[in-house]
């Protein structure tokens, strides 16, 4: 059995000093040898010149990055021209999202699904990007049921995704679960457990209601004993997160993505205590310079 994959996400910094600060904060996640690093794109891609600047960032320092993507307000030229510059960036791996919709627009505009842009990234790419797609073990907030879920994404598998990394959660039954039902209706792409450091009580919170993610109960009352001791928070949260990710692991899980938030020592001393060996390559994503199938 291989060893499993490790991937941490990082959102795009304000300016080019907060670029080379994240950049090196990367290199000093890659002792734990990430198969890459992603980059957010903001609702309707309104981070979208920070997203290319810092995925550019990040690829000329010789790391893996794969940039996320979506459709957004750009229209497909725009899109196609993205993709030249990643290729010709050298990254072999997108991440490949409906997106939110952006902040004043309510429901005026219709944005497009994350199978459309599998496709179309299929249909003028061919196989040069491993193409990443979002899973929700817990549904999609915007779902009508867990069967109407599953049927997204499918889709989306359908339309060419290599791999999923899943909205984080902490209840270790509905990823296998939702693993389970995509095997039974015949999905068998890796399906990549994201994961979310326990480090502020308030932004936690936050994070898991806009998505729809569920913390238990029983670490939400933990989490509210150490609203005011920050060191103790963080001891709490770090157990709670490494048993998770033991659990995860055990069980087949091909890897893990962590959602940093930018920081370096939660993500980092978690995969530590994990103790895994680093695999034999940093990526297994292909080159763009010569398309070829993705493992």
């Amino acid at each position: 059995m291989s060893e499993p994959r490790v991937s941490f996400e990082f959102f795009p910094p304000r300016t080019k000093k907060g670029n080379e600060r994240l950049a090196r904060r990367a290199e000093r996640l890659a002792s734990a040898t990430p198969e890459f690093f992603s980059v957010t794109y903001g609702a309707g891609g309104s981070t979208r010149d920070r997203t290319v600047e810092t995925v550019l960032t990040l690829r000329a320092r010789g790391l893996e990055v794969a940039p996320h993507l979506s459709f957004g307000t750009a229209s497909d030229d725009e899109t196609l021209t993205l993709l030249q510059t990643f290729r010709e960036a050298g990254i072999g791996r997108i991440v490949a999202l409906r997106g939110d919709v952006p902040s004043g627009l309510g429901t005026a505009r219709q944005l497009r699904y994350a199978e459309e842009l599998v496709g179309f990234i299929r249909k003028h790419t061919g196989r040069t990007f491993h193409i990443e797609v979002a899973a929700y073990p817990e549904c999609h907030p915007d779902s009508t049921s867990p069967d109407d879920d599953l049927v997204f994404f499918q889709r989306k598998v359908e339309a060419g995704a290599d791999s999923a990394i899943t909205q984080f959660f902490y209840n270790t039954d509905a990823y296998f679960d939702y693993v389970e039902r995509c095997a039974s209706a015949g999905m068998h792409i890796p399906i990549v457990p994201g994961v979310m450091p326990i480090t502020n009580y308030a932004g936690l919170t936050r994070f898991a209601d806009s998505c729809g993610a569920e913390i238990p109960r029983w670490i939400r009352r933990r989490l509210e004993t150490y609203r005011d001791d920050e060191e103790s928070l963080r001891a709490f949260g770090e157990v709670v997160v490494t048993r998770l990710c033991e659990r995860l692991l055990a069980g087949g899980a091909p890897g893990l993505h962590f959602y940093t938030l930018n920081q370096t020592q939660p993500s980092l001393r978690i995969w530590e205590q994990l103790a895994i060996s680093a695999p034999s390559s940093q990526s297994s994503a292909p080159s763009s310079q010569s398309p070829a199938p993705s493992s």
